[in-house]
């Protein structure tokens, strides 16, 4: 069997017989048709949020909400003597600016201070605290 002709009369089958000129010309040049492109646009939102994880920075983004956030939960003389420094695998480490500092909230106001940041950013962010020097 022979191959299909396509001469100048004839249209065969590589594109539909309802293709204006126009559009069979820029089927012939791109290869491709017009309207085989989705649109591909997507929201700078679902974009970071794909991204962040990706490059580590949604934990960074929640450290500093905890640091913004840190004068409100704890209150204002706490806060003085401590600074959330890093969020790791849900657990914030806080440092405090002497062990005495140190031992006060570990003992007295660590089950305090972790249902505040648990009601605030959620058990799956916040599980533990640890106080460092």
């Amino acid at each position: 069997m022979a191959a299909p002709r396509h001469g100048a009369g004839d249209t065969g089958s590589r594109y539909p017989q309802k293709w204006s000129p126009a559009k069979r010309v820029t089927f012939e040049w791109r290869g491709l048709p017009e309207d085989a492109r989705p649109d591909r646009a997507t929201s700078i939102g679902d974009v970071l949020g794909k991204l962040l994880p990706k490059l580590g920075l949604d934990v960074r983004i929640r450290e500093a909400d905890i640091t913004a956030a840190w004068v409100g939960i704890v209150g204002e003389f706490i806060a003085k003597h401590s600074q959330p420094e890093r969020l790791v695998a849900g657990t914030l480490m806080i440092r405090v600016i002497q062990p005495s500092v140190r031992y006060e909230l570990d003992r007295t106001w660590k089950p305090q201070i972790i249902a505040k940041l648990r009601e605030q950013f959620g058990e799956k962010v916040i599980r533990d605290i640890k106080f460092i020097l």
